[in-house]
């Protein structure tokens, strides 16, 4: 949780530095997403399945060298197992712009941009904590709001077992692909925007398999603000599909399921 915590500070840190010196854009949102989402086979007492809320807040900006982008999600199930129950999960990716840095654009046909990617990913209750430096390749795609290709290391700084959480891990990587299209039929507006990641398989410290996983979370939204009130990129209604191929490394659970979505962006 203090790994969690610090996090979210140095988000406030950098916020209030781009309040001070200008972001050139910026971008909060609050998600609520209801699902049946999926249990791991090692955390089951039980059915597989329990209903889910997640609440999610989620910043991206942009500034003079880079741009930042944050989320956390608040996760509660039906059940009283142990499992995503009150739980705190968030990432905090810093990305410094080659192009922004030099003053000269880094990339070339397709390629818009080249940056030096910082992450950390972290859950609360299970005192999970992992740094992801890395490269992103921004893309310039007609018709994409933004395309990135992210290549990072999954470094584990968790406090594991002896720290009162789960088993802490070896080192591991990751590729994420994350984009946001929007489009038009008629008068009405919509949004595809999400990520996919694959993380290639590690150990724990019992010295248990942690299997590669495959993950995707795109959203389908609505502009339902705009079909309302003429007023765009305000409020969204749609679906997350979750498609995550062995669940929290667990080769026994393959989820595919749509959740509700509401979206409010300030």
């Amino acid at each position: 949780m203090k790994a969690l915590t610090n996090a979210g500070l140095l988000l406030l840190a950098i916020t209030a530095w781009g309040d001070a010196n200008a972001f050139d854009w910026s971008m909060t949102e609050v998600h609520y997403q209801h699902g049946d989402l999926r249990t791991p086979s090692f955390a089951r007492r039980g059915r597989a399945r329990s209903v889910t809320d997640i609440v999610t807040l989620q910043h991206a900006d942009g500034w003079k060298y880079g741009d930042n982008f944050f989320f956390m999600d608040i996760i509660n199930d039906a059940r009283r197992d142990g499992y995503n129950e009150a739980d705190f999960y968030g990432e905090l990716y810093l990305n410094a712009s080659l192009s922004k840095i030099s003053g000269h654009r880094v990339g070339y046909g397709w390629l818009g941009d080249v940056g030096i990617l910082m992450g950390f990913n972290g859950a609360a209750n299970n005192e999970v904590f992992k740094y992801l430096p890395g490269l992103r390749l921004a893309w310039k795609i007609p018709g994409f709001v933004f395309l990135n290709s992210d290549f990072t290391a999954y470094i584990d700084a968790s406090s594991g077992l002896a720290g009162g959480g789960s088993p802490s891990q070896t080192d591991s990587w990751m590729v994420d692909i994350n984009g946001a299209y929007p489009f038009k039929l008629g008068s009405h507006r919509f949004l595809i925007i999400g990520h996919m990641e694959y993380i290639d398989a590690r150990r724990n410290e019992l010295g248990g398999e942690v299997a590669e996983w495959f993950l995707a979370q795109p959203q389908f939204r609505y502009d339902l603000g705009h079909a309302l009130s003429g007023k765009a990129d305000h409020l969204y209604v749609g679906t997350e599909w979750q498609v995550w191929i062995h669940k929290q490394g667990d080769r026994k659970t393959i989820e595919n399921v749509p959740q509700a979505l509401a979206v409010w962006r300030f």
